[in-house]
């Protein structure tokens, strides 16, 4: 009992599985709960039986399997949301797609990984939803900003919780007040964060850069993976390695994701253009 008792008290992250495969599911949760401080709390293949198992387990992080060929995907996701508005849902997709990752997010969704990422990036992923991170692509998360600024009208407004974009507005909505939810907001205060911290170190890590190096972060900006970079730019993908490891050493960021965030805050790639 002494024994039970210590391991549940380093489980700080409860997952709860869905996914219509078992196998899947079965294969998930023998290696999550490895991981330290994880545990599968329960497993469905059906929404119904996975809003119950949120009730009754109240698990911290769901691991939404989001089949684009199964009507109600993202319904569950909202409904899960409605359930618990706290729920903190990860998506997984059959494969990379940035126009259901964005559905996802406007869904409620913190992140999405793929089925053909490692487990180590999903363990990653997990963990950074966990705590309140938004796991996208960074041209995912432009789009959203984008799509924002679409909703205004020019002039300066209070966003709800006093935060303030300037050149933004809300068509329609005489208070002058851009209602976001909770997920909006948290990646606006994120990103306006971002823009605030822009000074002379940054100016001296961009400086650093080689005019290669600006190319291949242009390209980056743009959601292109290393092996289009590689064709773009007419060299290896394993120089594009060598490049990124040199660029994420100069401007002190872990990966794409924050090489993508940092880009665009420092204009070292333009924000994605939406199609109407």
């Amino acid at each position: 009992m002494k024994k039970a008792a210590v391991a549940e008290q380093r489980v700080n992250i409860k997952i709860l599985l869905i996914d219509d495969h078992e196998i899947v599911r079965q294969g998930l949760q023998l290696f999550l709960n490895q991981q330290d401080g994880i545990y599968v709390t329960g497993e469905a293949s059906r929404c119904q039986d996975a809003i119950a198992l949120v009730q009754q387990t109240s698990p911290n992080v769901v691991l939404l399997n989001l089949n684009t060929e199964v009507a109600g995907s993202l319904d569950c996701l909202h409904e899960l949301r409605v359930v618990n508005k706290h729920l903190r849902v990860l998506v997984m997709l059959g494969q990379p797609d940035a126009d259901m990752q964005y559905a996802a997010m406007c869904n409620g969704a913190m992140g999405a990984v793929s089925k053909s990422d490692s487990v180590e990036l999903i363990v990653k992923a997990i963990r950074a939803v966990h705590a309140g991170e938004a796991w996208f692509d960074g041209a995912v998360i432009a789009r959203m900003i984008g799509d924002l600024q679409t909703r205004a009208e020019g002039c300066q407004c209070t966003l709800r919780g006093d935060l303030v974009l300037p050149g933004v507005s809300l068509q329609g909505n005489n208070k002058g007040e851009l209602v976001l939810d909770d997920l909006e907001r948290e990646i606006i205060e994120n990103w306006r964060r971002l823009q605030a911290e822009l000074g002379s170190e940054h100016q001296a890590q961009i400086a650093s850069l080689t005019a290669r190096e600006r190319e291949i972060i242009s390209l980056v900006g743009k959601g292109l993976r290393n092996q289009q970079i590689a064709d773009r730019l007419y060299i290896s993908v394993i120089t594009v390695r060598h490049h990124l490891s040199s660029i994420f050493s100069k401007l002190d960021v872990e990966d794409r994701f924050e090489l993508a965030i940092y880009a665009y805050k420092h204009r070292l790639a333009p924000l994605p253009i939406m199609a109407d």
